[in-house]
């Protein structure tokens, strides 16, 4: 259940990012600097973080596509990221088992899932609203 929960907002992340443009899907919509291409690569580093044990120096970076990034390449990285911890997720017979993390302190498979929902949600609301800034699409 919890990991229908995480597709189904991994789903509508990537939905949210779809048909967008250049240059507006990289364009900051708020004056943090946050984009709908920059959502989903963020939460590829999350992804890719919480499951799969990857460190990343720079947080605040994970928000901004490189020039070379491609909506293409973002979604599908995201994607990827998403598959790999989906198997470390399968793996898991024991929700209150550690996911592996090399070097730091891990948390239970159960903590990491409610994470990802929370995470994952929050984003998919941001993209709503960047979305809606966009071109006026709103809905699921």
């Amino acid at each position: 259940m919890l990991r229908g929960f995480l597709d189904h907002l991994r789903a509508a992340v990537v939905a949210k990012a779809h048909d967008v443009p250049e240059p507006q899907v990289r364009t900051p919509g708020v004056p943090s600097g946050t984009s709908l291409l920059g959502l989903v690569r963020h939460l590829a580093h999350v992804e890719r973080f919480t499951f799969l044990g990857e460190d990343t120096a720079d947080w605040p970076g994970t928000f901004r596509p490189r020039p070379d990034e491609t909506v293409d390449s973002v979604v599908a990285g995201y994607r990827a990221a998403c598959e790999r911890a989906n198997a470390v997720i399968d793996a898991c017979t024991d929700l209150t088992q550690p996911v592996a993390r090399p070097g730091r302190a891990a948390p239970s498979m159960r903590w990491a899932l409610v994470h990802l929902i929370e995470e994952t949600g929050r984003h998919a609301g941001h993209a709503d609203i960047l979305r809606e800034l966009i071109d006026g699409s709103t809905g699921r």
